[in-house]
This record gives C-alpha cells, sequence and structure tokens, in this order.
C-alpha cells in the first residue's frame, strides 16, 4: 500500500494550490482521508479530514479557504488551497485509514510529505 501526493511548491500570498493524494496497491478499503503539515519547529496538526461519505472537518485557520474532497472510486483526496497565507508554509502529508483486507482491522497509513512555501 501506498499513499502519493503531488501538487506542492511554491506560491505567493493569496494564490492558491491543490495537492492531491492517491492510494493504491492492494487493500480492502479506504476509509477517512486527511491532510496533515508541519511547520519547522512545530509539531503535526491536522489541516483537514474527509470520511467515505464526505463528512469534512477542518482545522479553524484553514476554515474558509481550504477545500477537501475526495474520489473514492480512485482512493483519491484533494485538498484545495485558496488564499494562501505566509503561516500555510509547511511539509503537507497525506493520510489514510485504509484497511488492508476483509479479515484485518483498519490502520493508519502516511504519505511522504509535499513541501508548500507561501511567500509574502
Amino acid at each position: 500500500v501506498q499513499l502519493q501526493a503531488s501538487g506542492g511548491g511554491l506560491v505567493q500570498a493569496g494564490g492558491s494550490l491543490s495537492l492531491s493524494c492517491a492510494a493504491s496497491g492492494s487493500f480492502f478499503r479506504v476509509y477517512t482521508m486527511g491532510w496533515y503539515r508541519q511547520a519547522p519547529g512545530k509539531q503535526r496538526e491536522l489541516v483537514a479530514s474527509i470520511t467515505r461519505d464526505s463528512n469534512t472537518n477542518y482545522a479553524d485557520s484553514v476554515k474558509g479557504r481550504f477545500t477537501i474532497s475526495r474520489d473514492n472510486a480512485k482512493n483519491t483526496v484533494i485538498l484545495q488551497m485558496n488564499g494562501v497565507k505566509p503561516e500555510d508554509t509547511a511539509v503537507y502529508y497525506c493520510n489514510a485509514d485504509l484497511r488492508p483486507d476483509y479479515y484485518s482491522r483498519s490502520t493508519y497509513y502516511w504519505g511522504q510529505g509535499t513541501q508548500v512555501t507561501v511567500s509574502s
């Protein structure tokens, strides 16, 4: 099982950026998917998450600016980041609660981080 994230980069404050993450490999089902971020010297924090039924949860700091969505058929989650701010600069990590097979419990998997840098 692998989570492959893409879409990071450099963007000016006020601009937009989209992050995508796809789960690949052999597994039974993907449940909640989400994005976390970690800025230098800070703890990793939840940015947004989305359940399989598309119920969403956002950090207060990104509400109204970021939108999380998913495609269950493609096992993909997307984070649309609008109105970005310098404080959004961080390494962003994709996360998925995934059940490897029918007989196993679900567990959390992490993708590789993708750097997002917002210039002022």
